[in-house]
């Protein structure tokens, strides 16, 4: 089999007939992204791998439910962000109440809004390494927002919070990310 050659759809029907090759060949597709995504969520590498061959497995055994509603990527990506979380969950020890926490001043967050500094300098990597730096429940709903780029009723979803608790986590994180990057910008400028 040439699978360079074959288009997605073709791979899915061989893999739902469990040929081997085809699931080889999406893997290889496939791989890279999805580490990449469980990676920005459980922040290791072996634990990416780990839980990206899980997903894998999982998307692989589902693979009869796919119904082609949604591009294949986005239905395998949603497989990875699952299990990234439900490995996130039982290695932290997660709960819900996470996402209510305040753990940032409310007059920081004035200071930051009357702050005129231009955040136009600061470069991804920059703001990926705050954003890392944040609890973690506010860095897993800026990298679901953000980076992989669901909307909140999705987010709520998939963190298994209610929408309203979704919506305070992901503006209280916002707000929380504002302000470590206006101190990174002082930081910056006083040098």
């Amino acid at each position: 089999m040439t699978g360079t050659n074959q288009n997605t759809e073709e791979l899915i029907l061989l893999c739902k007939q469990k040929n081997e090759k085809a699931q080889f060949e999406i893997y290889n597709r496939y791989s890279k992204a999805m580490y990449n995504v469980a990676y920005r969520i459980v922040k290791d590498e072996h634990y990416a791998e780990d839980v990206m061959q899980e997903g894998f497995l999982k998307a692989f055994t589902k693979i009869d439910a796919y119904q082609n509603e949604v591009a294949f990527g986005a239905w395998l990506k949603k497989i990875i962000i699952n299990c990234s979380i439900d490995f996130y969950k039982k290695k932290v020890k997660f709960t819900v109440s996470d996402f209510s926490d305040t753990l940032y001043k409310i007059e920081d967050i004035e200071k930051s809004h009357t702050d005129a500094l231009d955040l136009t300098t600061l470069k991804v990597q920059q703001v990926l390494e705050v954003m890392n730096s944040l609890k973690d429940s506010y860095r897993m709903i800026l990298t679901l927002f953000y980076i992989e780029g669901y909307d909140q009723e999705e987010i709520s979803e998939i963190l298994k919070i209610s929408y309203t608790n979704c919506r305070t986590t992901l503006s209280r994180a916002k707000d929380c990310l504002r302000i470590k990057l206006m101190k990174l910008c002082k930081m910056k400028m006083k040098n």
